[in-house]
């Protein structure tokens, strides 16, 4: 061979060689997680973008911020865009009209409980009943996202309860302890009302607010009417005609009888009403521990001064805590990306995920998945209310986690009641009649 043959064949294997080379080198890349991403089978991931749309409160952006970066972590193929709504009747709004256009984000964040029926969760949400992670979500949370038998959506926050917020300080000055019964709480009330100071504080300036002695009662009414939220549904039970469930409009006209407000409750807000609970102002304030992140961050020091109990029932043997369900994400059914959707419905049923939501958005109530244990540092008010939930018997979800009607002029009609306007039978009387239109347009049986 000569001298140029041999060059050119060196030549040659050379740039088979370098050829070769890239090949094996591409096809690493390919497999490599850190390159693209893979499904844990070495298999590799073609890259998705998944959207997510949730409420635009600043605890619920951060939560989602913390959860998308660590859902990105551990799934580096799928990216996450975050888009927000308004809150109240404009954000349900933008969520129908894109159901109508068939436009859904690929996974939302909202109500779970009543409001979710009218989103058709059926027709527009995947079906998560047989999913493996499913079984991790407690069982009492299960209904609150349910239609007929099927489940559509996991966990998006922690539990919240509805009860009386308490300042321990005015409790310790005058010797009281924290009522089991609510004879016991009104001897409470009168004791601190002949001190000189505000026993329990109005804020009917923010018309919900005054919903919360009624519906916090929940847990007495299910104690006493075990069949009222089937028998509700179905028309054959009535707030009016049910000695127990007429019992908390009783308990809001009875402590505007007894004079245990401020004077200026009418024009009170809620935020003045946590002020007033904060600096001692005020004794009592019926409260979801929603309120809590808002105490903590605008009265930090005062936050061992606040404690909270049940609202209690008329017997001490059955004293007991109504919950609030948290919100749920779900999955559009109609999306382009089902499968990562469901992923990443998956991770915030997981240890991993919740603990990255806890990060951003610190709990008001124990967390609706098993195993999850709260960290240290939450309020002595959520600290109070962990032994409610120590067995099932001392919790109850609010009646719009266990029947899909709740009328809408509630805030209202309470407002009348607690304000004198209107008698505890007439208020009642009216919210019956109120929630009749929504369960006619959910084509309810019985109405």
């Amino acid at each position: 061979m000569g001298k140029s043959r041999k060059v050119i064949v060196m030549l040659l294997c050379a740039v088979m060689t370098v050829g070769l080379l890239a090949a094996c080198g591409k096809k690493q890349n390919e497999t490599n997680p850190s390159a693209v991403g893979t499904n844990g089978n070495n298999t590799a991931k073609e890259k998705v973008t998944l959207s997510l749309l949730t409420d635009n409160t600043q605890e619920q952006v951060s939560a989602a911020k913390a959860v998308i970066e660590a859902f990105q972590t551990k799934y580096p193929y799928i990216t996450v865009e975050h888009e927000t709504r308004p809150g109240g009747s404009e954000g349900d709004n933008l969520v129908k009209t894109r159901i109508a256009t068939g436009d859904l984000n690929d996974v939302i964040y909202y109500n779970s409980g009543s409001l979710l029926q009218s989103l058709d969760p059926e027709k527009n949400f995947v079906d998560l009943t047989n999913e493996p992670f499913m079984a991790d979500v407690m069982e009492s949370y299960k209904p609150t996202v349910s239609v007929n038998g099927k489940v559509y959506g996991v966990p998006a926050g922690s539990t919240m309860a509805g009860g009386w917020f308490y300042n321990k300080k005015v409790y310790a000055d005058l010797g009281l302890s924290v009522p089991k019964t609510w004879a016991e709480l009104m001897a409470n009330n009168e004791k601190i009302k002949e001190a000189g100071m505000t026993a329990v504080i109005g804020s009917y300036k923010d018309s919900w607010t005054a919903q919360l002695i009624v519906l916090a009662d929940y847990y007495n009414v299910q104690k006493q009417a075990p069949d009222f939220a089937e028998n509700y549904t179905a028309n054959k039970a009535k707030y009016a005609d049910t000695p127990a469930a007429l019992r908390g409009f009783e308990k809001l006209r009875e402590v505007y009888d007894k004079g245990l407000m401020n004077k200026d409750f009418q024009a009170t807000t809620y935020d003045t009403g946590l002020k007033m609970l904060a600096e001692g102002k005020g004794a009592h304030y019926p409260m979801l521990s929603f309120a809590v992140p808002a105490l903590e961050q605008n009265f930090p020091d005062n936050m061992n001064d606040i404690g909270f109990f049940a609202q209690p029932g008329d017997s001490a043997e059955s004293n007991g805590l109504t919950i609030w369900m948290p919100g749920a994400a779900y999955a559009y059914k109609n999306g382009k990306h089902v499968e990562e959707a469901k992923l990443f419905l998956e991770f915030l049923t997981t240890p991993e995920g919740i603990s990255a939501t806890m990060s951003a958005a610190k709990p008001t109530g124990p967390w609706p998945v098993k195993g999850i244990e709260l960290p240290d540092n939450v309020t002595q008010v959520v600290k109070d209310m962990l032994p409610y939930f120590a067995t099932e018997e001392t919790t109850a979800s609010a009646l719009e986690f266990v029947s899909p009607i709740k009328g809408p002029n509630l805030p209202q009609i309470t407002v009348e009641v607690g304000s004198g306007i209107t008698d505890a039978k007439e208020g009642a009387e009216k919210y019956d009649q109120d929630v009749k239109k929504q369960a006619q347009q959910l084509g309810l049986e019985g109405w």
